[in-house]
């Protein structure tokens, strides 16, 4: 009989089962993200995530803290017992746990080899089968007095191998080590600090809980160097609740002879690729003039990154330059997020002293207990041996006349009064032994470990002697692995201040509008050996100045407004092309004008404004800087009349108004008065008749006359004077309206 075919909808009903998204998360997401918390990327007190601490173990079972070195492959193949991740993944993380990668300020792992460097990103380091590794010296103190009970131990992920939870370090490693994880839903970024001062602090906090760390504990200090801005408001928001950021920046020298700037230390957060990248980017867009070339002279000396710059260029200056524009300064961002006993923590540096101390003297109860215990099961076992120092002979004879070997301690446990340990430890001593001097010796050691047990169980009592034996410890740490700060701490008042204007390059600039709304941006080393400008068929030059790239340039159109562009913002361009459209480059409105520009640093003088109507105003020019960086003023000028002349003036100025080519005035600004308003219709200047406009402005050398003087006016409104008519034929007046004319 054949098999009834199953429909794809039957299919689809048996692989695919409705669940409430609440559900799913409970079910599924939870128990991973849970995972990834708990058990992979956020540290613990310890300092260690699991991934480093199942690394170190297996290290210390293999006997590296005192062996030597062995190849980083046999690590990595061992630490798969306790770590079922891939090789790759945990050789990546001894790769940063060693001396050579130069990621942790307090190294774990000595090393011989190519470990690649962590201030490179394309330094990769050697395979596994190349390197050699062993514990450094420092790790006798992360697994100080491990093997005495001092930590918790669990099953490994197939119950074949025990390991520890934690690792009872003697000095707080989640502080002397950057430590960095993202997790699901929160991540941890946790700095280093100088391992003397943190010893130091950690003893003074032991005393006194309430002191300020800031005096203790200037700052986080980085195996990379580098300078650190030190605001003490900033840190102590870092050191109160764990959040918050601090600058760093690179370290550079001068040399002169050669003129060039070595970069030899740089921000712990960044890489040297990032920095040449960055830089080259900068001088390639013409934003950076000064550097010539820029190379990685990385070596087994340390880093270097060389800068050859121009011959008069001022290092410094180029510096806080590059400070500002690349990664050579960069912010180190804190989130000191830590597992406390299985809990996610967000904690200040304090409470992370508080929870370490207290994690300390719970490893340091549990080791006296556990010496106290070999003590007094030794202690016990004397005791047995010194009742048969009474009578050495009987327990010789109650060994000899027992038939079998199995009532020997049951023959002693009767004949001395001894419970069956002791008997098994009496049972145990060699023949050779068996007299008094020996037994003696060995009964002569119960009032020391009386005293010594009395000692440990009153220390076990007391929290000041524990707390003294973490400060002795930390001490020793101090004087055995203490080193000088890497990091240099720089005041924040003694950092050089960088405006904007510095950041551009200055340097001499000709600016080009022409009556089609072209404009060109022409430096002026490339002006001298340029021809002449390419201008379109008819169209010629309306304005021209020559100022530099730090200034701001200001366009006047016909639809009353004033657009606004940096010129730095502006690409340079040559004479012979024809320029940038200024509709396109300003985004003006649809058949609108530029009438005229003008270009100012500091906004200083004033605008004189003629119309048609006789009127005229001034406005300073202050009036159109702004706080925003806006592109567009509305409004920048009256538009009640139409606009005859416009100009930026520096001082007052004499003008020449002509009336329809018949009557013309000369006057001066000073006549009339600065407006608040930059719309404002202004003042009469020029009386005009019915059906008459002012039909040109001219500067005096502009107006051939041979008596100029004639046709001032000493009060205004001016009913002007008739023009001569030697002065109209010299001039032509041809009705040209010489709006913008500069």
């Amino acid at each position: 009989m054949a098999k009834k075919k199953t429909s794809t909808t039957e299919a689809k009903d048996i692989f695919i089962q409705e669940q409430p998204i609440t559900q799913t998360l409970e079910l599924n997401y939870m128990p991973y993200a849970m995972s990834v918390i708990v058990s992979r990327a956020i540290p613990e007190i310890d300092g260690f995530k699991p991934s480093h601490r199942k690394l170190l173990y297996t290290m210390y079972l293999m006997n590296l803290l005192k062996g030597d070195r062995t190849k980083s492959s046999n690590v990595v193949g061992q630490t798969m017992k306790l770590n079922p991740h891939g090789d790759g993944a945990i050789y990546e993380t001894l790769v940063r746990l060693t001396e050579g990668n130069a990621a942790l300020l307090a190294p774990l792992v000595d090393s011989k080899g190519n470990f690649g460097k962590q201030y490179s990103k394309d330094m990769a380091y050697a395979a596994p089968r190349y390197t050699e590794v062993k514990l450094g010296a420092i790790c006798a103190e992360v697994f100080g007095d491990i093997e005495k009970n001092t930590v918790d131990f669990v099953d490994n992920y197939d119950g074949t191998v025990k390991e520890p939870t934690l690792l009872p370090t003697t000095f707080p490693n989640i502080l002397a080590n950057p430590n960095l994880g993202i997790a699901v839903g929160m991540a941890s970024s946790i700095c280093s600090f100088n391992l003397t001062e943190l010893c130091d602090a950690t003893i003074q906090y032991i005393k006194d809980n309430s002191i300020d760390l800031c005096d203790h504990l200037p700052a986080p200090d980085f195996s990379t160097g580098g300078e650190l801005i030190y605001n003490r408001k900033d840190l102590e928001q870092i050191y109160k609740t764990g959040r918050g950021s601090f600058k760093l920046r690179a370290k550079y020298r001068f040399d002169k002879q050669n003129s060039c700037i070595e970069i030899y230390e740089i921000p712990y957060s960044t890489n040297i690729e990032s920095i040449i990248d960055k830089t080259l980017a900068l001088v390639k867009s013409g934003k950076i003039r000064d550097i010539t070339d820029i190379r990685d002279e990385t070596d087994l000396n340390g880093l270097k990154i060389t800068l050859d710059i121009k011959r008069n260029t001022n290092p410094d200056v180029l510096m806080h330059k590059l400070f500002s524009l690349t990664p050579l300064s960069d912010s180190f961002s804190c989130n000191f997020n830590i597992l406390i006993q299985g809990k996610p923590m967000t904690l200040g540096v304090g409470d992370i002293l508080k929870y370490w101390v207290a994690f300390r003297m719970d490893s340091i109860r549990r080791q006296l207990a556990f010496d106290i215990n070999k003590k007094e099961e030794k202690y016990h076992l004397l005791m047995g041996l010194s009742k048969i120092l009474m009578d050495i002979d009987k327990a010789i004879s109650i060994i000899r006349n027992t038939e079998q070997e199995s009532m020997v301690v049951p023959n002693l446990m009767s004949g001395f009064e001894i419970d069956q340990i002791q008997g098994e430890y009496i049972a145990e001593i060699r023949l050779r032994n068996i007299n008094k001097e020996y037994i003696i010796k060995r009964i002569d050691e119960l009032k020391t470990l009386e005293n010594e047990i009395q000692d440990l169980k009153d220390t076990l009592k007391s929290d000041t002697k524990i707390q003294t034996i973490i400060c002795k410890q930390l001490k020793n740490v101090q004087k055995k692995y203490g080193k000088a700060r890497k990091t240099t701490i720089v005041q924040e008042e003694e950092v050089v201040t960088i405006t904007k204007d510095d950041l551009i390059d200055d340097y001499g600039i000709r600016l080009f509008l022409t009556e089609e709304n072209y404009f060109k941006k022409i430096a002026l080393s490339s002006l001298r050996s340029a021809g002449e400008q390419k201008l379109k068929d008819e169209d010629r030059i309306l304005c021209e100045i020559e100022t530099t790239n730090r200034t701001e340039i200001l366009f006047f159109s016909d639809r009353y407004n004033v657009y606004k562009m940096k010129a730095n913002d502006i690409p340079d361009t040559k004479a012979s092309i024809l320029g940038d459209y200024l509709p396109n480059l300003l985004g003006m409105e649809p058949e609108e004008r530029i009438l005229y520009m003008t270009a100012t640093m500091d906004y200083a003088g004033f605008m004189v404004f003629f119309f048609e109507n006789g009127k005229a105003t001034k406005v300073q020019l202050s009036a159109y800087a702004t706080k925003m960086n806006r592109r567009k003023l509305v409004n920048a000028y009256s538009s009640r009349a139409k606009l005859v002349y416009l100009e930026k003036l520096e001082e007052e100025a004499d003008y020449i108004l002509m009336r329809n080519q018949d009557k013309a005035t000369l006057l001066n600004t000073e006549m009339f008065p600065m407006n608040t308003s930059k719309s404002a219709s202004g003042i009469q200047v020029f009386t005009l008749k019915k059906n008459s406009s002012i039909s040109a402005v001219f500067k005096p050398e502009d107006f051939i006359s041979e008596n100029v003087e004639y046709y001032r006016t000493k009060k205004i409104p001016s009913t002007g004077h008739f023009i001569q008519e030697k002065d109209k034929a010299a001039n032509g007046f041809s009705g040209q309206n010489r709006l913008g004319a500069e």
